[in-house]
């Protein structure tokens, strides 16, 4: 009995022992694992130690970190892009409603600035106010269908004043998009009529010049036929009379078969052929 007790302590200290490594292990491994960060391509990253900022910005790859102290943020350096709807007026009152899609992104040197100064929601903290009084300002200085027929160069601009307006913060506008104009009922009803009426005016045109078209052609072609006339006149002579009349002749003794006519006429009595002809002829005495 006494061997058997004897044992027990030992049993229990062998346990402890590998309990005690265990823990060990596993504390270095979580100590080893939290000062250690990765920071992602498209990224760059900033240390938090206790709540503060250090300027220092890290680049994408491994980087090493003071365990349960220091934590670091990612700032995503990629173009991203935010979509803003807006309401405002044309340069002749009429109300415009604006979808305006804004492609942008971080400078990566500046991270620590606008991280410090704004914070992660920067998109809607800075971004979409900025396009919203800009687009205003913008959309003030056209007329409603001009900003229809001339949305390139309002996107240009809004573009422009939008870039000085971010650069404070070191953001780059990379494109502005209008995705779409919306305009009071009442105007897209005055647009469609006038539009109606250019079709209508168009078709009117058409028509005319088209007549105008056939017209001269039809004189034209009178023209050429009277001059044609005119020539085939000019061509005709006495000569060429003669030489007709000279043709028919031929071609009329060309279809005689020997026989004279019975009768003739014209200008000449009517005589009749075969009684002169026959050997019978009977002269009435005068005798009495």
């Amino acid at each position: 009995m006494e061997t058997g007790t004897s044992q027990n302590p030992k049993k229990n200290n062998n346990v402890g022992r590998i309990a005690t490594s265990i823990g060990v292990v596993l504390v270095l491994a979580i100590v080893g694992m939290s000062s250690v960060t990765q920071i992602q391509y498209g990224h760059v990253g900033l240390y938090k130690t206790f709540g503060k900022l250090n300027e220092n910005v890290l680049k994408p790859g491994i980087h090493l970190k003071l365990p349960f102290i220091q934590s670091v943020i990612q700032v995503n350096t990629q173009v991203a892009k935010t979509e803003t709807d807006t309401t405002a007026s044309s340069k002749d009152l009429q109300p415009v409603s604006t979808h305006v899609v804004v492609n942008f992104s971080v400078n990566e040197d500046s991270a620590y600035k606008l991280m410090n100064n704004i914070g992660s929601s920067y998109d809607t903290i800075v971004i979409n106010p900025a396009i919203q009084e800009i687009v205003k300002e913008v959309t003030a200085r056209y007329q409603a269908e001009e900003l229809i027929s001339l949305r390139d160069k309002v996107a240009g601009e809004i573009n422009e004043e939008l870039t000085k307006r971010l650069a404070v913060y070191d953001l780059n506008v990379r494109e502005v998009n209008i995705v779409n104009f919306n305009f009071s009922e009442a105007f897209n009803q005055s647009i469609e009529a006038k539009q109606v009426a250019q079709q209508q005016a168009l078709k009117a045109s058409n028509d005319l010049k088209r007549i105008e078209i056939e017209a001269q052609q039809k004189i034209a072609q009178a023209q050429a036929e009277a001059e044609s006339l005119k020539l085939k006149k000019q061509e005709v002579t006495a000569e060429l009379v003669q030489l007709k009349q000279i043709e028919v002749q031929e071609k009329a003794v060309e279809k005689w078969d020997g026989h004279l006519p019975t009768v003739t006429g014209g200008a000449t009595p009517f005589i009749d052929v075969e009684s002169l002809t026959s050997g019978s002829t009977s002269i009435p005495s005068t005798t009495p």
